[in-house]
């Protein structure tokens, strides 16, 4: 059995081709290895593939025996640091179950040197999300996931591009790029630059009536942006907002978009664990390091 671990921003997720189950991100603090039974005996597993913050400390899918700092550069950054993550990543490394960390894509990845004008594009479960939408709809696709945060991801020919990520584009519901009103609440000591961006999101800067037409607005620009660069890509959408505003993404874009669900990281990595563990030397462009 092979089991992916979505890090999410609320919860931790738990997926095998069999079954799945998640946690929040407060109650994965008292997680302990023994938990993954829910999935199957302990003894059944032959591959793990973690998540954990940015992922930026690493640049290949990597044995977690080997990755120092749990594969971040940094502790602080943008984000809500809760302590879940961390047991939960603790707790696969202390166990001896054979598992991989997964990097998030920034300057050190092995993308199209024009998305390195910034230093991180996108999370780890990103490349989940991105390598279940390709197993179904091929080698190139624009994927947006969207739910409290909107990043999105360019895979051509089989390996990622580019991506942009939460703090760049568009918004989520909770979290999103700092607007100038933002840079005078930080300039002024109001609030810190992480704060400003938790409260970017379109729940703080709109109302009601316009928040999910303004998250489908932004997502469908993001992609219209990535199929500059491939404009054959299939496109998909993720996230809890993904059945919400894909109508309005689809009469955008005037094109067909494909919907996966909130489980749709941690099934992709799950595959990945599966690939891994049987010999692919890399992922979606991403070399293993095992």
């Amino acid at each position: 059995m092979f089991i992916g671990i979505d890090h999410g921003t609320t919860a931790m997720r738990f997926a095998s081709a069999e079954g799945h189950f998640k946690i929040s991100r407060e109650a994965a603090r008292e997680f302990v290895v023994g938990d993954l039974e829910r999935l199957c005996p302990i003894e059944e597993i032959e591959g793990v593939a973690v998540c954990y913050s940015m992922g930026d400390g690493i640049a290949a899918i990597t044995d977690i025996r080997r990755v120092e700092n749990r594969g971040v550069v940094s502790q602080e950054g943008a984000g809500k640091h809760i302590g879940g993550g961390t047991q939960v990543y603790d707790e696969i490394a202390g166990s001896g179950l054979p598992a991989v960390v997964i990097p998030g894509i920034h300057r050190g990845s092995p993308t199209d040197p024009r998305f390195k004008a910034y230093s991180h594009q996108t999370s780890p479960e990103k490349i989940g999300i991105a390598y279940e939408a390709c197993r179904d709809l091929g080698p190139d696709v624009v994927v947006s996931d969207i739910s409290s945060n909107t990043v999105t991801m360019l895979v051509s020919g089989g390996s990622i591009a580019g991506a942009f990520d939460a703090c760049i584009f568009a918004p989520g519901t909770q979290h999103g790029a700092l607007d100038v009103d933002a840079i005078r609440r930080i300039d002024a000591g109001v609030e810190t630059a992480n704060d400003a961006f938790l409260h970017a999101g379109v729940t703080h800067t709109l109302p009601p009536s316009g928040q999910d037409r303004t998250i489908a607005m932004f997502a469908a620009m993001e992609c219209a942006a990535m199929l500059l660069l491939n404009p054959g890509a299939e496109v998909a959408l993720a996230g809890s907002k993904a059945p919400v505003v894909a109508g309005e993404v689809e009469r955008l874009l005037r094109r067909k978009v494909a919907v996966y669900d909130e489980w749709c990281a941690a099934v992709g990595l799950a595959g990945i664990a599966r690939a891994v563990f049987t010999g692919d030397r890399s992922i979606l462009g991403i070399a293993v390091d095992r």
